[in-house]
């Protein structure tokens, strides 16, 4: 399995980039969210990759993060949903419009997306419904919120549950108070 690329970047053809590692060039096709993040041609770039066999091809992508990788891994087990389908929802949209679009169960955003018809987008909010595995920063908290959220991921309490307890602290609140509060709001739940 290759985790990991990192090396120069050779070319960049949408959707395509070619990264050099140590004299080879490997082909590895990225959403437009990554491509956008990448740097000049002949600079450094390191993404997380997903490798796929198949029995004509080998084929590898590459994420700017890991929570797209993430993402596009837990799109791949939706029946009827491929790499090239999950590469194109992430082109589409961000992880963070995506989330929003599950937690609304809002269809027509995925149909938006090129390649997304109306059943697929319905398939997926109905298979990403609870499974949506991201870090997606909350919407308050005060300025502190996301630090309060990923102390909360670290503690072992699932995405929805952080979000909600760092949705619950007023704004301003430091980080320590933050992160006690919430565990407090957590442990009455």
């Amino acid at each position: 399995m290759i985790g990991r690329i990192s090396g120069r970047l050779l070319e960049k053809n949408p959707p395509q980039v070619v990264v050099d590692v140590h004299g080879i060039g490997y082909e590895i096709d990225v959403s437009m969210g990554t491509f956008y993040q990448l740097p000049a041609i002949g600079q450094e770039v390191a993404l997380y990759t997903h490798f796929v066999v198949r029995e004509d091809a080998q084929l590898l992508y590459g994420f700017a993060t890991e929570d797209e990788r993430r993402v596009f891994r837990q799109l791949l087990k939706i029946s009827g949903v491929g790499a090239r389908t999950s590469l194109s929802v992430l082109s589409g949209m961000s992880i963070a419009d995506l989330h929003d679009a599950v937690s609304a169960q809002d269809s027509g955003r995925l149909v938006r997306v090129p390649g997304i018809g109306k059943k697929t987008a319905e398939r997926l909010l109905l298979e990403l419904k609870d499974k949506l595995d991201v870090t997606v920063l909350p919407r308050s908290g005060g300025e502190h919120g996301g630090d309060i959220l990923n102390a909360l991921l670290a503690l072992g309490y699932n995405d929805k549950e952080a979000s909600w307890a760092a949705k619950q602290l007023p704004g301003g609140v430091a980080v320590a108070e933050g992160i006690r509060q919430a565990l407090k709001l957590l442990s009455k739940g």
